[in-house]
């Protein structure tokens, strides 16, 4: 169900500090890594940052987009500073990377798995999975055909998708991933510590081809689309930020803008209903045709809406369910949407 988080499943890895005032009042500041990183030259930047949280934070005041926290009818209207954590701030997640960096070196300990490593295996086997059912074309593509070139190229090789991983971490999955097949693998985060112990792990575990990079998802500086992006947690702490609401938006333009044609995103969270990821990709479907929809309105002319730029596709099962209030939930969601 949303809101229920649950523990890191390694109970020996170090607490990270709580961040002090001087951490959170930097947390704008982001990471010089992320401006100055090899990625500039590898993919280029094309984005003016400042322009998306204007954006954003305008499709918020006309939409009236709320948040999938607030799309659940079997719980009270949440305290707007109740879902506010410091899970939210870069800050924390600096701290936590430092420190387990710091375990690893010491002690060779990987970390924290969030959600567990039991989720994380269920995750990158029905991944490859769904991968599989849309290379032998048991599942539709509903894409235009202006993009068959991109969607035949998914149904000839589907193992040789480029694959992100986006708030990857210790980038853990990406190594699961990778024994499921996968080949061509990139993870990104925006803390350095996490991007430098994601590294360490990879090279240890013999995963060398795996890519890792410091990036923002929300001021990327990627400019390469990918086949299949994969979200494991991310989002919930990007809803968590006292901005979250307009965050979330710039997340899905940025999600929209890199993941290819006819490419898969699959979404895993434990702070939203798979109800409620169907929900909020509706709204962003909805508030991307707003402009269109207002021309047509005025009746001076008609109007060519654009196809939902994400469908849903399918959801994992196999999770364990209980009753809440007269709903059926679990404790964790998994959710795919293809991009048209």
């Amino acid at each position: 169900m949303a809101g229920i988080r649950l523990q890191p499943e390694d109970p020996d890895a170090s607490q990270a500090r709580p961040p002090t005032s001087s951490d959170l009042i930097s947390d704008d500041d982001r990471s010089v890594a992320a401006d100055s990183w090899s990625i500039k030259s590898d993919y280029g930047s094309t984005l003016d940052d400042e322009q998306r949280h204007a954006d954003a934070s305008e499709a918020l005041s006309v939409a009236n987009f709320r948040a999938a926290s607030d799309y659940s009818s079997d719980k009270e209207e949440p305290d707007a500073e109740a879902v506010q954590s410091m899970l939210g701030f870069q800050s924390y997640w600096d701290a936590q990377y430092a420190d387990e960096l710091t375990n690893f070196r010491e002690h060779g300990h990987a970390g924290e798995v969030w959600f567990g490593a039991d989720v994380m295996e269920v995750v990158a086997s029905w991944t490859k999975s769904l991968c599989g059912e849309f290379s032998q074309g048991h599942l539709s593509n509903h894409v235009d055909d202006s993009n068959c070139e991109s969607v035949g190229q998914l149904e000839k090789e589907p193992f040789n998708w480029s694959v992100l991983d986006i708030g990857t971490g210790n980038g853990l999955l990406l190594q699961e991933l990778a024994k499921q097949g996968f080949s061509d693998l990139t993870g990104t985060d925006y803390s350095e510590g996490a991007i430098d112990l994601a590294r360490s792990l990879a090279h240890r575990d013999g995963f060398t081809n795996i890519k890792f990079l410091v990036d923002d998802i929300l001021e990327t500086k990627l400019d390469r689309k990918f086949q299949l992006l994969v979200d494991k947690g991310t989002l919930d702490a990007i809803g968590l930020h006292p901005d979250g609401p307009v965050k979330r938006i710039m997340y899905w333009d940025s999600v929209s803008s890199l993941v290819a044609p006819g490419g898969l995103l699959v979404i895993t969270s434990c702070n939203s209903t798979k109800d409620e990821l169907v929900q909020e990709v509706d709204a962003f479907n909805q508030r991307r045709n707003s402009p269109s929809q207002e021309l047509g309105a005025s009746g001076d002319q008609e109007v060519n809406r654009d196809p939902p730029l994400f469908r849903y596709v399918d959801h994992v099962r196999s999770y364990p369910t209980f009753m809440f209030g007269g709903s059926v939930g679990s404790r964790v969601a998994t959710v795919a949407f293809q991009r048209n």
